[in-house]
């Protein structure tokens, strides 16, 4: 098939998975997350907090997979995917992935942590859709909980995103922390990126805490997408499923 550069429409959602476990720790949950995450059926699934390895837990949890979280949770639906790993310790490892129904043809893990024991990355990912002339950059982040730390690395997610191709489109999604709302000016203005559900509805989609939200921690940003649209996601059962909301939107490039 040759390539072509007609419209493109595909789902994409981001989730903070909470390592597998509810809020508070309380109970293991992944097999639940996949199965809500799988309902949702989008094409790209942005993951932060997301375990690679980790020992103990498989030795005291029976259900524990025997596989990375996000190979879980990838199962038979996204052939595709790609982890970063940020932080390492004793026991194993966690970080940002990307479970993609498109070829992932490039991906970098790019470490923004700033200073102290707070380890923070930047995935970036190349998908090529069948048929597309041009690839989109699919880039899954997780920034600090320190202002001062936020601000530098939005400055370093928009020095990537300026030396990317200016025709090829951007999808940046992830925990931003940003509680005050300070990423979308940086963003828009720093790499000409603008929020999905800023712009459908005026404001950010509140996400934290999950069980009542009251904070808009999670984003969704694009760059050279000629429409896109939020979707609304029920409340159950996503509120039990991780200390975060989900946030999911058609993108059209």
């Amino acid at each position: 098939m040759p390539a072509t550069s007609s419209p493109l429409a595909f789902k994409a959602l981001t989730v903070n998975v909470h390592k597998g476990f509810s809020t508070f720790n309380r109970r293991f949950v992944l097999h639940e997350l996949r199965d809500a995450v799988r309902a949702v059926g989008t094409d790209l699934v942005f993951l932060q907090e997301v375990h690679g390895t980790h020992r103990a837990h498989a030795q005291r949890i029976a259900n524990f997979p025997q596989v990375p979280q996000y190979e879980f949770l990838a199962d038979e639906i996204w052939h595709q995917h790609a982890y970063g790993r940020n932080a390492v310790y004793d026991n194993g490892d966690h970080g940002n992935a990307l479970l993609s129904k498109f070829p992932i043809v490039y991906y970098e893990n790019h470490d923004i942590s700033i200073r102290g024991p707070e380890r923070r990355g930047m995935l970036h990912c190349i998908v090529q859709p069948p048929g597309r002339a041009v690839p989109v950059h699919a880039i899954c982040v997780h920034l600090g909980l320190q202002e001062s730390h936020r601000q530098q690395q939005l400055r370093l997610v928009c020095n990537l995103i300026n030396s990317l191709p200016a025709h090829e489109p951007v999808l940046l999604a992830g925990d931003f922390n940003d509680w005050r709302g300070r990423a979308h000016r940086v963003l828009r203005d720093g790499a000409g990126l603008s929020e999905v559900f800023l712009q459908s509805q005026g404001h950010a989609q509140r996400t934290f805490p999950a069980s009542m939200p009251v904070l808009a921690l999670d984003r969704i940003y694009v760059r050279d997408a000629t429409v896109h649209s939020p979707l609304v996601l029920p409340k159950k059962p996503w509120d039990r499923l991780s200390d975060h909301a989900p946030l999911a939107a058609e993108i059209h490039v």
